[in-house]
């Protein structure tokens, strides 16, 4: 089983902000620009809650469809999921895994 102290500080050293939620007590919020995923234990160590998704301001915001174009979405709040950030959210979700498994 990997140790999550030492999964942490892999994410922190390679210049993740870590941070908890109210919201999700039991979690572990991983950040990089406005990209956030949710780490929880599991029986290989941290793993991710769901689907990374994009940081809006105290929430998530999930990627959503809404009249055939991808969109972030946090309750009401909207913002575009425009090809830059998909690209961005892509690479943040491929460097968590990677340095979660490393």
């Amino acid at each position: 089983m990997a140790d999550s102290a030492e999964q942490l500080q892999r994410l922190y050293l390679a210049g993740f902000e870590l941070r908890t939620f109210e919201r999700y007590p039991k979690c572990i919020g991983v950040m990089r620009e406005s990209c956030v995923a949710l780490l929880v234990p599991g029986v290989d160590g941290l793993q991710i809650l769901g689907a990374p998704g994009w940081r809006m301001g105290e929430v998530m915001g999930v990627i959503t469809e809404r009249e055939g174009r991808k969109i972030f979405q946090a309750k009401s709040e909207v913002v575009e999921a425009t090809p830059e950030r998909l690209a961005m959210l892509q690479k943040f979700r491929d460097d968590v895994a990677q340095l979660l498994k490393a």
